[in-house]
């Protein structure tokens, strides 16, 4: 049975948004950069506050920021409070010559590192969060109504930089259809900052007007307004697929002196799920002669890169690639292309050898030059190009013979010659790049391996180590690390990986229920290579504490391996990432583990896993007895057009149809909990209301929450959430009443928001 005890240890190991350090210290590093990028700082959860560290890479040296007792005793002797030198009253600082800086006990103040005195001191607020300042902070450009302004940021004048500006067709905003707005408009915000990148100089920016002023208007119904009035009626932009008219982004370069407004002399770009500017598919050149951005038509067959001219707005495709299926700059949707354009060439990023590896162009001519790596293995990111050596530094998986999915850190020539392994081991390194590119912080690790970071050269030297993360308070919750797993997918060929995480006390002699937490992409995967305590954001190892034991796993279509592996996702929607690889899995597993118990499996899964959730149990009931979906994207035929025609195709509505869940409903067989948040402006709540609906015709026996003014995270009722999911798969797996327990809900402050947009 699961217990109060269970539950609370669940609760402990939740990977709430920025939740403090209780239980892992030291494995997470954010530096923080000073003096031009030459040293950074970070701070350490430590349990009770945190401690912080400065470094200096060149000189090789780690150390406290400040002697952390002295401080505590001087700002204890200037505020009259008490301070704790392990609890210290502040999260973050501001290092300035000898002094450091914070906000404390509802004052400022500033402490002198050589003498430890402390003193009130006059507050710099911080940036406003709505504006996108130049590289040389004398200028911010922000939204005003539908057109960008600028401000100065010594003087405060304000003027405007576009004035034609209208409804559905402004400057700065992404597609509406993935703006955020219910949950900005609960913290109090009314857009996102301008989607704009400013020249090197600081003396133009590159922007886009958007044009949505032809796309599918949807609604939504907010039942309880937040000033309890009567209901409001929210209205987006939001294309399914098929639709002829969807969000387009027209770049634009504007003089921030002057107000000369250049438009590019090309097609509009589409931009049905994020702006090019975000997604950084456009961007400067280093000496700000050029644009350059990535173009795709609506079949995504072909991808070119275009040069801009920032003073005529004529657009030249400097080249292009076409292939049969969609063609990519990076397998992961959300993460920048890997591409990069030198002086004179173009390291380009192509599975034309049915692997991801670097191709040289010409700039000038488009002529390929060379290959640069190759082999049956992946590069995953371009971290620094040195023209003057002529080589490139890169992450690259597939190089790691038990885990192909860990990340190794590499060199190679540009010509194609000397390849070489940086980090020439097992783990999984995950590389945050110096901002002068001389250093980076490498933080190893596995899924079963806590991390340690270092600051290493480009030849892999290790300059200085930073941490080695400090787990022993996560084990004294009962906490074990996960068993990373290879399996054969259903073809009874390919090679597969997922993690198992075993349950709570576990007994080998006992008998377990089984939960699949699942995420099908095809966009990203849903098992990280590295150690995750918090079941990698979807509530793995919680559920493992209540008692299940619980598996994540990457069935064929999910990024991160060969071009053929990725593209089993092509016009197979459907398929939910492939289930049939997770029922091969599960029987794999439990034919050498006998304390899985396959006649008590449940699912779980949100957004693409509550649709995945659900299709698990109408395609493989005889499998899946329980199953939680959270925020389904049930019916690919009216949801994100963006995302469907990516992965279903363009013009493919017989795909489309076969990737509905309500067309299904029929086939339910087990226990199936479907919530969603009423005010979900990512995935609408009428999605899972249409699979409700055939199953109350079919007479299908379900449970169904819809939660009030929640968006698709549910961030503000997450608890909530969570507990009724819990409660849920303990009652119908277990068989047994959950005891009366909810975990704590979540404040959200702008440490969660930063998290949760990262």
């Amino acid at each position: 049975m699961s217990t109060v005890q269970d539950y609370q240890a669940a609760e402990q190991l939740l990977r709430r948004p920025a939740r403090p350090g209780e239980l892992v210290v030291g494995d997470k590093i954010r530096p923080q950069w000073i003096d031009g990028g030459t040293r950074f700082w970070y701070a350490v959860n430590n349990g009770a506050g945190k401690r912080f560290v400065l470094v200096d890479p060149a000189a090789g040296t780690r150390e406290p920021a400040f002697d952390h007792g002295r401080l505590a005793a001087a700002l204890a002797t200037a505020s009259g409070q008490p301070v704790d030198p392990e609890a210290l009253p502040f999260t973050g600082i501001v290092l300035d010559g000898d002094g450091v800086e914070f906000d404390a006990f509802g004052a400022y103040w500033r402490c002198d590192r050589t003498d430890y005195t402390c003193a009130p001191a006059e507050f710099t607020p911080p940036g406003n969060p709505l504006e996108v300042p130049s590289p040389d902070g004398k200028t911010a450009v922000y939204r005003h109504g539908h057109d960008l302004w600028a401000r100065s940021l010594t003087d405060g004048r304000q003027w405007a930089l576009t004035s034609d500006g209208a409804a559905d067709h402004a400057y700065g905003p992404g597609p509406d259809c993935t703006s955020n707005t219910t949950l900005l408009r609960k913290i109090g915000l009314p857009h996102l900052p301008p989607a704009v990148s400013w020249s090197p100089d600081s003396t133009k920016v590159l922007a886009h007007r958007t044009d949505e002023r032809e796309v599918r208007r949807t609604h939504l119904v907010e039942a309880r307004p937040a000033d309890g009035g009567a209901p409001l009626t929210r209205t987006q932009r939001y294309a399914y697929p098929g639709d002829e008219a969807v969000p387009l982004a027209e770049l634009v370069v504007l003089d921030v002196a002057t107000g000369a407004v250049v438009r590019a002399q090309g097609e509009p770009l589409l931009m049905s799920q994020m702006s090019p500017i975000t997604t950084r598919w456009a961007w400067w050149a280093p000496d700000g002669s050029a644009v350059y951005y990535l173009a795709r038509p609506r079949d995504l067959r072909t991808l070119s890169l275009h040069r801009l001219d920032p003073h005529t707005g004529e657009v030249t495709t400097v080249l292009s690639e076409s292939g049969s299926t969609r063609v990519e700059p990076n397998q992961w949707a959300y993460e920048p292309p890997i591409v990069r354009v030198l002086t004179d060439e173009v390291l380009w990023y192509s599975q034309r050898d049915g692997w991801g590896h670097l191709y040289r162009y010409d700039l000038r001519t488009g002529r390929l030059l060379g290959q640069v790596t190759s082999g049956e293995w992946a590069v995953r990111q371009i971290l620094h190009v040195d023209e003057d050596e002529r080589v490139v530094h890169f992450t690259a998986v597939g190089l790691v013979a038990e885990d192909p999915y860990r990340r190794t850190v590499c060199t190679a020539a540009l010509d194609g010659s000397g390849f070489t392994r940086l980090t020439d081991d097992a783990l999984d390194h995950v590389v945050t790049v110096a901002p002068r590119q001389d250093y980076f912080i490498d933080s190893a690790s596995t899924v079963d391996t806590p991390p340690v970071t270092t600051v290493r050269d480009w030849t892999g030297r290790v300059v200085a180590e930073l941490e080695r993360a400090d787990i022993s308070k996560l084990t004294a919750t009962g906490w074990s690390a996960p068993e990373r797993f290879r399996v054969k997918a259903a073809d009874g060929v390919t090679d597969l990986y997922g993690v198992l995480h075993h349950p709570r006390g576990f007994d080998p002699a006992g008998r377990y229920p089984v939960v699949d937490n699942l995420y099908p992409g095809p966009q990203v995967t849903r098992v990280a290579p590295s150690f995750d305590p918090g079941g990698m954001g979807l509530d793995a190892e919680p559920l493992a504490a209540l008692g299940f034991a619980v598996i994540a796993l990457d069935g064929r279509g999910t990024p991160g391996r060969s071009k053929a592996f990725h593209d089993a996702s092509s016009g197979a929607l459907a398929r939910a990432g492939h289930l049939d690889d997770h029922v091969a899995a599960l029987r794999q597993l439990a034919a050498t583990r006998p304390w899985m118990d396959l006649d008590r499996v449940g699912v779980l899964g949100h957004s693409g896993g509550g649709f995945a959730a659900a299709r698990a149990m109408l395609d493989h009931p005889e499998v899946y007895k329980a199953g939680v979906a959270l925020a389904g994207s049930h019916d690919a035929r009216y949801f994100n057009q963006g995302f469907v025609e990516t992965y279903d195709g363009a013009d493919n509505p017989e795909a489309w149809a076969r990737t509905s869940n309500t067309d299904l409903a029929d086939r339910l067989q087990g226990k199936l909990l479907l919530v969603h948040g009423e005010m979900d402006d990512q995935v609408h709540p009428h999605l899972t209301l249409r699979l409700a609906d055939r199953l109350i015709a079919a007479d299908k026996d379900f449970e169904l929450l819809i939660v009030p003014g929640a968006e698709h995270t549910f961030l503000d009722c997450l608890a909530y959430v969570r507990g009724r999911s819990w409660d849920f798969l303990v009652r119908e797996l277990k068989g047994v009443q959950p005891p009366a327990h909810r975990p704590a809900p979540i404040a959200v402050t702008a440490e969660v928001l930063a998290e949760l947009f990262a």
